[in-house]
């Protein structure tokens, strides 16, 4: 027999009965019942009811077992009484009596117990993450997240992609966030920086003649953590194709994610049809370029309602340019009550309220209910009401002045009314491309014009787009956004380097600043670049969604804390001294 197991703690069924068989695993609970002896022995497969009672060999050194304890047993299988069978675990129809024990690990008091699901701080579960790990749910989510890159690999083998590494080490190049940098031994004080993605080296793959890359790839970035971002490090499903426009990537990933989501979603809905949205039409409809279209609500603009109107709050608002008036219906939201209660969130959030009008029952019709009705008119309120398609017993609630100032709040608006009035489907995964990215943007102090987006894109027009206003210069980028949350961003890549030259240049970066950052590339596509394009979907924020978890943390094997810690094994460390010398390095305590 094998030292350690002759089957899994999955493995045994009815037909064992009668056989001798040996099991290791960690002790999950232990039941006395006057004597009887039983424990939920426990491995990574499944768990399996052992038994003991004072005729065992062994019965005083079971007695000894405590939870967590890793253990190794012999005993005999039999079958359970048909009253006692458990039909939730594989091996409910029988148990073993244990003949002989060994304790293969013990194991002092825990900081936190692995039966159950009891909550424990943060700070507990992470500096105790191999007895976190230990948990059925962290059991289920980390199986599920190597099931999930298994199943992304075979599905981009399937589409003729192949997998290839690109380095770890390599050159500081800004992508939007602070990058890891590593100091170099042998050039004393020049440092190497972790990726913040493989973008430069996927598009070298593409001008090196490869025409279909991916890689599950590591990705480094210095940020402040969120619930759904690691403050350090995150995994990818990186990819980049030659000779492809935007519309190739869209009609690529579709089918490799809509497999992944059927096959591991729990039977949720998966939509079939993914609409392409515009990032103006996004942040227009849904306050949101990653909106939630499991919520059916849309919000519309409703300025020449108010303009002129008896309401001096939004009519004098709009004769200031750039301000608008929107609206999200409420469709059922039509109390009082209820819209009280949203004004009391829009107060929380930091504004001064939001205007609503209801419409209700009067019996010899219908009637528009709340403070901007009776200022404005029956005559607006009715083509308010018609705009927006509401009837009896729906709402309305406006918030008015520069969109971007308060459009993060309107899209929070949104979901909350869509939550609370049961509108929005938890059912299903919800899928949107978010397309038309403008390029530039202006800084509303300095009035300089700097990128909104991901430099690298191709304008849509190319040079000759490029030769008008800024902000009028879309992209070829694009987010795939499911449920709220961004799961893939992408772009067509700029390769032709006289338009990113004039790109760079708009953004006040001359042709030599260029060459510095990004010589390598710049280098390359002077040497026949293909079009080309890709994108990179997020798998932990993937993984967390399929897993139905709100934190990114528990999909992560090792996560670090909210402050960029790893509190298990001590990350960051001081460096020893000899370490910094052999660097160059020398540590200024901050002041």
């Amino acid at each position: 027999m094998h030292a350690y197991r002759s089957h899994t703690c999955a493995d045994l069924t009815i037909k064992n009965v009668g056989e001798t068989i040996r099991l290791s695993g960690w002790v999950h609970r232990v039941r006395d019942h006057g004597g009887l002896l039983f424990i939920d022995l426990r491995d990574h497969y499944g768990m399996t009811q052992v038994l003991c009672d004072p005729d065992s060999p062994v019965f005083k050194e079971v007695e000894k077992l405590r939870s967590e304890w890793c253990i190794r047993i012999d005993g005999t299988v039999k079958a359970r009484e048909a009253e006692l069978v458990n039909p939730k675990i594989s091996t409910g129809e029988i148990e073993v009596f244990i003949r002989d024990l060994e304790v293969l690990g013990a194991a002092e008091e825990l900081p936190l117990m692995v039966f159950g699901e009891q909550e424990y701080p943060e700070e507990t579960r992470l500096k105790y993450r191999y007895l976190d790990l230990r948990r059925e749910k962290l059991q289920k989510n980390m199986k599920m997240r190597s099931d999930v890159v298994a199943s992304m690999r075979r599905r981009m083998w399937d589409q003729g992609f192949r997998e290839f590494q690109t380095p770890i080490i390599t050159a500081s190049s800004p992508e939007g966030a602070r990058d890891f940098l590593v100091p170099s031994r042998l050039h004393p004080g020049k440092f190497y920086a972790l990726p913040q993605a493989p973008q430069q080296f996927k598009q070298l793959i593409m001008v090196s003649g490869y025409d279909k890359y991916f890689q599950i790839a590591p990705c480094f970035r210095d940020e402040d953590p969120r619930a759904d971002r690691s403050p350090t490090d995150f995994y990818q499903l990186d990819l980049e194709m030659s000779f492809v426009d935007q519309q190739d990537i869209f009609d690529t990933m579709q089918p490799v994610l809509t497999g992944v989501f059927e096959e591991f979603g729990g039977g949720r809905k998966v939509d079939q049809t993914w609409e392409q949205i515009s990032y103006r039409d996004a942040a227009l409809w849904y306050g949101s370029d990653k909106p939630d279209l499991r919520n059916p609500i849309k919000m519309q603009v409703v300025s020449e309602h108010f303009s002129g109107s008896g309401f001096a709050i939004f009519a004098k608002l709009l004769e200031q340019e750039g301000t608008e008036i929107r609206a999200i219906p409420a469709p059922k939201g039509g109390s009082r009550k209820f819209c009280d209660r949203m004004n009391a969130f829009a107060q929380k959030e930091g504004l001064p309220g939001m205007g609503y009008i209801f419409w209700r029952d009067q019996g010899e019709g219908m009637e528009a209910a709340g403070p901007l009705a009776k200022n404005i008119g029956p005559e607006r309120t009715e083509a308010i009401r018609q705009q927006l398609g509401l009837g009896v017993g729906d709402a309305a609630f406006f918030l008015g002045g520069k969109p971007k100032a308060f459009e993060g709040v309107a899209g929070k608006a949104r979901m909350v009314i869509g939550d609370e009035l049961g509108l929005t489907d938890k059912e299903r995964f919800a899928f949107a491309w978010i397309v038309d990215f403008p390029i530039y943007e202006k800084d509303a102090e300095t009035g300089k014009i700097d990128f909104e987006h991901n430099p690298f894109s191709m304008p849509q027009g190319g040079m000759e787009a490029l030769e008008g206003d800024p902000l009028q210069v879309l992209g070829y980028q694009y987010d795939l956004a499911c449920n709220g949350y961004e799961l893939l961003s992408g772009a067509i890549r700029n390769h032709r380097p006289e338009i990113m030259f004039k790109a760079f240049e708009i953004a006040g970066y001359g042709k030599e600043e260029v060459e510095k950052r990004f010589g390598g590339m710049v280098n390359a596509f002077q040497y026949g670049a293909p079009p080309h394009g890709g994108c990179a979907a997020g798998i932990d924020r993937i993984v967390m969604l399929l897993a139905d978890e709100a934190n990114i943390r528990e999909v992560i094997m090792f996560p670090m804390n909210q402050r960029a810690e790893d509190l298990m094994m001590a990350a960051p460390s001081e460096p020893m001294n000899e370490q910094l010398r052999e660097l160059s390095l020398r540590v200024i305590a901050p002041e």
